[in-house]
Formats: C-alpha cells, sequence, structure tokens
C-alpha cells in the first residue's frame, strides 16, 4: 500500500488548520510542503514561517519540497521550523552533495528531487546518502497538472537501481496522482505519492486519501 502525502498547495491557505487535522484523521502519512522563490519555479509560496506555524498542530512528517534556486542557503532554518523532511532538487544546486550533507547534519531526512527532463544519472553518486527520492511527474510549480506518462519507466528505472545496490529510500512521485495514476506508479516501484488537488480539490478529502490507498492495496 503506498503512502500518501496530501500537498498543502492545493489547501485553504485563509484557514490551513482544519485541513491539515482533516487529512491526518484520514490515515495520510506525511504533510507534503510545496515551497517556491519564484526563480527556480515562477511561482511563490511558503516559507520556513508556515512550517514553523503548522508544526505545533500535526503530528504527520512534514515533508518540505524546496523549490528554490541553491537551498543550501535554507536548510538549516526549513530544519529548525520543524521539517522532518527536506528535498532539494539537483538542477537547483551546483553542491548538491554537499547540500545533502548539510540536511542531515541539522537533523532532518535528506531528499534529492529530480525533475522530468533531468535524467538519473545525475542523482546516481548520492543515492547512497538519501532517505527519499522525488521524481516529479509534472513539471514543478503548478498544481493541478497533467500526470506525465514517460516518467513511469523513470520510477522503474529508480526502484530497479535501489534494488540492485540494496538501497532503503523511498521513493516518492509528484504531480498528476489520482486514483488511476498512482497505480501506475505504485507498480513501477513508488512507495510515496504526493496529492494535492486530487484530495483537496475534492468533497471528501478524506475518502479521495482512502481510494490511493485502496488503489494500491
Amino acid at each position: 500500500m503506498i503512502k500518501v502525502a496530501p500537498s498543502i498547495l492545493s489547501a485553504n491557505f485563509a484557514n490551513l488548520q482544519p485541513d491539515v487535522e482533516l487529512v491526518e484523521k484520514a490515515g495520510a502519512d506525511a504533510l507534503h510542503i510545496d515551497v517556491m522563490d519564484g526563480q527556480f519555479v515562477p511561482n511563490l509560496s511558503f516559507g520556513m514561517s508556515t512550517v514553523a506555524a503548522i508544526r505545533p498542530i500535526t503530528s504527520l512528517t512534514l515533508d518540505c519540497h524546496l523549490m528554490i534556486v541553491e537551498p543550501e542557503r535554507f536548510v538549516e532554518q526549513f530544519a529548525q521550523a520543524g521539517a522532518d523532511l527536506i528535498g532539494v532538487h539537483v538542477e537547483s544546486t551546483r553542491h548538491i552533495y554537499h547540500v545533502l550533507q548539510l540536511i542531515k547534519q541539522a537533523g532532518a531526512k535528506a531528499e534529492v528531487v529530480v525533475n522530468p527532463g533531468t535524467p538519473l544519472s545525475m542523482i546516481e553518486s548520492v543515492l547512497p546518502l538519501v532517505d527519499q527520492v522525488l521524481i516529479m511527474t509534472v513539471n514543478p510549480g503548478f498544481g493541478g497538472q497533467h500526470f506525465l506518462a514517460p516518467m513511469i519507466e523513470k520510477i522503474q528505472a529508480l526502484a530497479q537501481l535501489k534494488q540492485q545496490h540494496g538501497y532503503q529510500f523511498d521513493i516518492e512521485v509528484d504531480g498528476g496522482i489520482n486514483g488511476q495514476t498512482v497505480k501506475l506508479v505504485y507498480d513501477a516501484g513508488a512507495t510515496v505519492a504526493v496529492a494535492g488537488s486530487y484530495v483537496y480539490g475534492s468533497a471528501d478529502p478524506a475518502q479521495r486519501i482512502q481510494d490511493l490507498k485502496v488503489a494500491t492495496n
């Protein structure tokens, strides 16, 4: 069964607490927080103050996805704000190994993220270091996009590398996840699915979380 991480990018920004509590009670495994700087991706979103505000109201893992230029400048602050897991794009820094080390030193779990057009060869050298790998199944920066089917092969290739080397990291996917695509990514080897509009855009977010889990049971 896949783990589900609802994305608050699709939640009610004016009143986040009920939406956070709703998905926690519904069996979510983590809360996905998309951090955008307007440079690495066109949009702006949350910062470490949002993470600090959410931390006291939930026991869920706070999975912070940093879509920002030079994330090494901020990983320690996000860890201090309460992030349990910090994801950084290999495309966003010239020093990916160092950034992942900084995340670990700050006491958080480390995740490396790859965009749809980025080959897995770009992250192979850091796989022994990470707790999670996030494969973007849409282009980063916008919610509500359609799933990119060619990413299935990338998930399969990463799962094969994981098995060959005995790695223990989770494989997370983000973008276009619904009741149909979640089965595809799970069968390909994904262990965590981020779901934004599919969950929070529904009249019954709790049911949608259960639908994702049942589809991969």
